[in-house]
């Protein structure tokens, strides 16, 4: 009986090294890797010997027999991965050790406490003698891997028990409530580290640029996740929720989580991590529908099919497509099998997911905003993409909560270059451009994109760059 990856696979690809018979892919050397929604194992090729279901940091793996109803597409996502056959080698290629050629003791500073800097601490670890410490301007670590997953995916979140592992490694120290740029400079960090590593991500959200986007009302999709996971920067806030209808701007699977835990029966986030005030104020909230807008089709949507199944398996919550937009899905298709499959009964709160509309001006007085809308068609580009092209067919929905979740946005870091268009961090290989002994990893490295396990791979790759560096000069 083969296994099966499910939906919180986090990509950190541990997995892939620990299967005996190579059937996990993309593994990272692979070009598919950095693009695949999530990992598939060959049902074929399987010898059900259970050592990635150990490897596995987010209990993603099942055996097939075992899978719970809502898990049973994922079969068929694992088998239809190899359906065309893939060709790979008997093992996957292993990451050489990283060897340090001085006898001096390795000290790194790393700036940051979310994935990609737990990752990058894990790797500089490998190296005996080697010391880290980690600065981090809240009082407690973890940055999105603990105040961005949503509450009830409660798998995805035993990736913090990976990072409280590293953390009680004794060659790492954890420097909580300090800011870098603020309480400490660059310059203090370099004065008893060799290297500096900034892994301070992307903590700022794209504005949505039309008239009416600063009203009460309208905010962001991950300020309002920040809040529901007791985010201390958000705790405060306050969200009206006393309309019959939020709508969400953008859906990807941010949107999708904020969308799925305004629906869902609060009793069922009881038992999860979520904060007890937005525990208390989803008990008293009205909302019966989020409508989540894409400007683009159901074929474009910036959603994974694994955040999709999620939703889709929501006890109490129908996941409603126009028709027309289902029909472009093949029947096959994981996407549309998973929303032919959602509930459809009588008191149902609903997940709406319109399509092909692009916001275009905001207003009204609260609780009840209008927000405006032009209809998209897609034209197809000579590249092969599908391009958006405006109708001048306009539309307008009410609501009394609206959400934005466009993308997240890397901020500004005191003393490095940073580069306005790619909200980054200009870099090679992680090496800073232009500043001494400075290296990042993480989203201020390649932008907002990948998945938590991405940051593994991206982190070696910095890793490696300091310590060829340090090899080299010390």
């Amino acid at each position: 009986m083969p296994h099966v990856i499910t939906q919180s696979c986090c990509s950190d690809a541990s997995c892939v090294y620990a299967c005996p018979v190579n059937c996990i892919h993309p593994t990272p050397d692979e070009p598919d890797f950095h693009t695949a929604e999530m990992l598939y194992i060959d049902p074929q090729e399987c010898v059900d010997c259970g050592a990635c279901v150990t490897a596995c940091p987010v209990d993603a793996i099942r055996f097939d027999g075992s899978l719970a109803p809502n898990e049973t597409l994922f079969a068929e996502l694992n088998a239809d991965f190899y359906r065309d056959g893939r060709d790979r080698p008997l093992l996957a290629p292993p990451v050489p050790a990283l060897r340090v050629r001085r006898g001096q003791d390795l000290r790194v500073a790393i700036v940051g406490s979310g994935p990609a800097a737990m990752y990058a601490a894990d790797e500089i670890l490998t190296i005996p003698g080697a010391r880290v410490r980690i600065y981090e301007r809240l009082q407690t670590p973890f940055g999105l891997a603990r105040f961005g997953v949503a509450p009830d995916h409660q798998r995805t979140r035993g990736v913090l028990r990976q990072f409280d592992r590293i953390l009680a490694d004794p060659r790492v120290e954890l420097v909580l409530g300090t800011e870098v740029g603020v309480t400490i400079t660059h310059d203090d960090l370099l004065a008893s580290h060799h290297g500096v590593i900034y892994a301070v991500g992307a903590s700022a959200d794209r504005a949505l640029d039309i008239p009416g986007a600063d009203l009460a009302g309208v905010t962001s999709a991950t300020q309002f996740a920040a809040w529901y996971n007791g985010h201390p920067d958000f705790a405060d806030r306050r969200f009206d929720l006393s309309g019959s209808r939020a709508i969400v701007i953008g859906n990807g699977n941010v949107a999708l989580d904020v969308a799925r835990i305004l629906t869902m029966n609060p009793d069922l986030l009881a038992d999860t991590d979520i904060a007890p005030y937005a525990l208390d104020a989803l008990r008293d909230s009205r909302i019966e529908e989020v409508t989540v807008v894409g400007r683009r089709g159901l074929e474009q949507a910036a959603f994974t099919v694994p955040e999709l199944i999620g939703l889709c398996a929501t006890p109490g919550v129908d996941v409603v497509v126009a028709d027309e937009q289902l029909g472009i899905l093949p029947a096959d298709d994981a996407r549309a099998v998973a929303l032919r499959g959602a509930s459809r009964r009588d008191g149902n709160r609903r997940v709406v997911l319109d399509f092909l509309l692009s916001p275009t001006a905001l207003s009204g007085t609260e609780p009840v905003r209008t927000m405006e809308f032009v209809r998209n068609e897609l034209i197809p580009a000579a590249d092969g993409s599908m391009r958006v092209k405006a109708t001048g067919e306009s539309h307008t929905k009410e609501a009394g909560l609206m959400l934005t979740s466009i993308g997240y946005r890397g901020r500004p870091v005191p003393g490095l270059p940073f580069d306005e268009a790619t909200a980054t961090v200009p870099n090679d290989a992680g090496r800073v451009i232009g500043a001494r002994r400075a290296y990042v990893t993480g989203w201020i490295k390649r932008g907002a994109r990948g998945f938590i396990g991405t940051n593994k791979y991206c982190a070696q790759e910095t890793v490696r760059s300091l310590i060829d560096d340090y090899n080299s000069t010390g």
